[in-house]
């Protein structure tokens, strides 16, 4: 069958031939059809339009009877396919699947992939390998083995992974995790499945996503999707699609949910965080656009009505005074007065920014249309500090981006100097199609002049952050435990307010509320450290006691 009519089939809009019917399992009451291919009359544009602007809610697919496999899920990048990974999974759960952690012991066996770089791509076609070995074991047994990528590597080469080697069996893009039970369904019938249609309204925000780290401490709550920005270097546009925020409402319950399980921190996650806006409530339909970070700019008309960030980030901080909030990944052009001023006031919204510059070189911001220059970055930086004294922050970098030069480099390097970031995230350019780099920028920086820079980035953004880190020596951190040190034992490990990794030892120690018993510290519990040392990426130091969030606020 033609490449078309195996998508039309998985999409069923097109029914199968005698043969090909008598093959397909057929559900109570269902018969194979006559002799021809027929493309049944479907819903039009109207009907797509009418849904959309009433903001129907749509239902998980329930075209397949309920899955009685065993699930097993593997997620490669960013938070938000985290978050993802547990949104496909509670999906899957509601239909009668069941979760292994064993490989071996799968049904089912779905990667939840990132697209943002290539060697992030190659690390799936590294493990689809792997996998190749163990489905043909499986096939040798007589025993089916599925497997499923999903996310955005799913969405921007869906057509490359059906037909390289025919071992992917279903592909479902970041907004058609409904339509897993379908299309696990279809290819149960031994025939692939995809859906990759992004869309302008899917938030899955009647979906409580299944926490798939039971008992922990710390949880990511999505509260968008999609990216606006249209940075010339990024493909997120394409793989994830248009911003669009979930209503408050449904936030909040997952954000109370988190806390009646104990959960003491939330990071509240999407691509464009603080862009956040919810239309759902129509008295605020008409509220006026917010203002932009002074001398920054979009590549889009600025977009008025709904509810903002800060009364977002208002609303989820009076939940818990326990809970600590963090957000993440948000653009510099969103940091109204308002947002620095909550942060600064409210002892549980963390006083750690992430504020992305990518270069220090106006000329190569200008190319990647970052819509601002070095100079209203600083200055934005400056003012942050400004409001929320002892700010921790933390940003990304691209090396070697088209057409960068030498003393653009130099220009970069300088930024990490005069910053001094506590926490850097790192890489070399890595061209993706679509973008409009793609299209209209030469990559013309050799890969070996990339690494090179980029491991000159690496190292001054190691000093400068190990200087930032030494100057909180002798000082007091609250940290939030969450559990054994990695290297020892006899060590926990934790993080601060400004997200830093904090390594205390694992003792008795005296509690803050006036207990007489001496008491040894669990995940989930606050402790003050007294730091004796530290390096770029970890402080270290003893313990002195257990409090609360709130009391240890109240003494500083």
């Amino acid at each position: 069958m033609l490449p078309w009519g195996r998508a039309l089939r998985a999409a069923g809009l097109l029914r199968p031939t005698p043969g090909a019917a008598r093959r397909a399992r057929c559900g109570p009451g269902e018969r194979p059809v006559g002799r021809r291919a027929v493309l049944p009359a479907g819903p039009d544009l109207r009907h797509f339009l009418r849904g959309t602007a009433a903001g129907e809610p749509r239902p998980e697919s329930d075209s397949s009877s309920p899955g009685t496999g065993r699930v097993y899920l593997e997620t490669y990048g960013c938070q938000m396919n985290v978050n993802d990974t547990e949104i496909a999974w509670a999906i899957l759960q509601k239909n009668g699947y069941t979760r292994t952690k064993e490989l071996d012991e799968a049904d089912v066996i779905l990667l939840v992939t990132c697209s943002v770089r290539e060697k992030a791509e190659q690390a799936i076609w590294n493990r689809l390998r792997h996998l190749k070995a163990l489905k043909s074991r499986r096939q040798q047994d007589r025993v089916p083995l599925r497997i499923g990528i999903l996310g955005c590597m799913a969405e921007r080469l869906k057509e490359e992974i059906l037909h390289r080697e025919k071992l992917v069996d279903i592909v479902a893009g970041p907004d058609a995790y409904r339509d897993l039970p379908r299309l696990l369904a279809v290819a149960e019938s031994g025939q692939q499945a995809a859906n990759v249609l992004l869309s302008l309204d899917e938030t899955y925000a009647d979906i409580l996503p299944v926490q798939t780290s039971a008992g922990g401490t710390t949880a990511f709550v999505s509260i968008m999707r999609g990216c606006d920005n249209m940075c010339s270097y990024c493909i997120v546009p394409f793989t994830r699609g248009r911003e669009r925020s979930r209503p408050i409402a449904s936030i909040l319950q997952e954000v109370r949910m988190l806390s009646d399980q104990g959960v003491k921190e939330v990071t509240l996650l999407g691509q464009n965080v603080n862009s956040f806006r919810d239309m759902s409530e129509v008295q605020f339909q008409s509220a006026a656009a917010p203002v932009l970070s002074r001398g920054f700019s979009t590549v889009y008309k600025a977009k008025p009505g709904g509810l903002r960030f800060a009364h977002l980030l208002d609303q989820v901080s009076r939940i818990d005074p326990e809970m600590r909030i963090r957000f993440t990944s948000p653009h510099p052009k969103d940091f109204p007065d308002e947002v620095l001023q909550l942060i600064q006031e409210r002892h549980n919204i963390c006083k750690q920014l992430h504020l992305p510059a990518q270069s220090g070189s106006t000329r190569v911001l200008e190319a990647m249309r970052r819509g601002y220059t070095r100079e209203a970055y600083l200055e934005l930086v400056h003012h942050v500090r400004e409001s929320i004294p002892g700010v921790s922050l933390s940003s990304d970098f691209i090396a070697g981006f088209c057409g960068e030069t030498e003393e653009d480099h130099q220009q970069t390097m300088s930024l990490l100097r005069e910053v001094r970031y506590n926490v850097g995230f790192l890489f070399a350019y890595s061209m993706r199609q679509k973008t409009r780099a793609y299209h209209r920028l030469q990559d013309d920086v050799p890969a070996d002049i990339k690494q090179r820079r980029l491991e000159e980035l690496i190292t001054v953004f190691r000093e400068e952050a190990a200087r930032a880190n030494e100057a909180m020596v002798g000082q007091s951190q609250l940290v939030l435990v969450e559990g054994p040190s990695k290297r020892s034992a006899l060590e926990l490990c934790g993080r601060n307010d400004g997200n830093i990794k904090v390594i205390f030892p694992d003792a008795e120690t005296e509690d803050a509320a006036g207990c007489e018993a001496p008491v040894r510290a669990q995940p989930g519990d606050y402790v003050l450290v007294k730091v004796t040392s530290a390096s770029s990426q970890t402080l270290k130091g003893v313990l002195l006691c257990r409090t609360t969030l709130s009391r240890s606020a109240a003494c500083h």
